[in-house]
């Protein structure tokens, strides 16, 4: 049985940072691109991060510079280092990994950025 659980999450201020760990269990993600979406209230699910297995990373435009991607193969993980966030930035974060068009997802983290 495959699990993905986000964990890191919480409240922060604007232009804090926080960093979100995924760790998988039932599956290698040593084979696998993984990533990150986020669901902001009120809208779709969208794409933040992924990162291929020879770890060459890729960005929602408006996080790049600001958010870092990373996996630990070994350790069978990944992260997500969020610095200087902004109030739309509050949204429940999740965590994928698996094949393209049918991957695995976690739970979700919740995000909120709030003063």
């Amino acid at each position: 049985q495959v699990q993905l659980v986000e964990s890191g999450g919480g409240l922060v201020q604007p232009g804090g940072s926080l960093r979100l760990s995924c760790a998988a269990s039932g599956i290698d993600l040593g084979l696998y691109p993984v990533g990150w979406y986020r669901q902001r209230p009120g809208k779709q699910r969208e794409f933040i991060a992924s990162i291929t297995s020879s770890k060459i990373p890729n960005y929602l435009v408006p996080v790049k510079g600001r958010f870092t991607i990373s996996r630990d193969n070994a350790k069978n993980t990944m992260a997500l280092q969020m610095n200087s966030l902004k109030p739309e930035g509050t949204a429940v974060y999740y965590c994928y990994a698996g094949p393209y068009g049918n991957p695995y997802w976690g739970q979700g983290t919740q995000v909120t950025v709030s003063s």
